[in-house]
Parts: C-alpha cells; sequence; structure tokens
C-alpha cells in the first residue's frame, strides 16, 4: 500500500486498516515461530505498511495543529 494509496483513506479507514496489519503482523510472527511461516519477507512488507499508515497519520496530525 503507497502513502498516497493510504492519504485518501478516511480516518476511521486507517485505523481498520492499521488494527488489520498489526493482526496479520501477529500471525505471522506465530507462524514464523512454530516454522509454518511461508514467506518470510512478507513479514517485512507489514511492518513497512504499519509505518506508512503511521506516518501518514502524523504528517495529518501535524497539518491540522498548525492550521
Amino acid at each position: 500500500m503507497k502513502a498516497k494509496e493510504i492519504r485518501a483513506l478516511s480516518a476511521e479507514e486507517r485505523a481498520k486498516k492499521l488494527a488489520e496489519l498489526k493482526e496479520e503482523l501477529f500471525n505471522l510472527r506465530f507462524q514464523q515461530a512454530i516454522n509454518q511461516l511461508d514467506n518470510p519477507m512478507r513479514i517485512k512488507a507489514v511492518k513497512k505498511d504499519i509505518a506508512r499508515i503511521l506516518t501518514v497519520e502524523r504528517a495529518i496530525e501535524l497539518e491540522n495543529a498548525d492550521a
């Protein structure tokens, strides 16, 4: 998911997507712990998506603070 796509989402949609990604990350880590993870690079991708969402939310928060 790209930052441009994240900015297009509403605050509720971003929060929902963030919760989904955190749950997916938990499940991937669990699969890794029991050696059933098919694609270990997926963990890295999910972590980056979480960081993108948090970064966009922070940028929006700062924009609103300046206004």
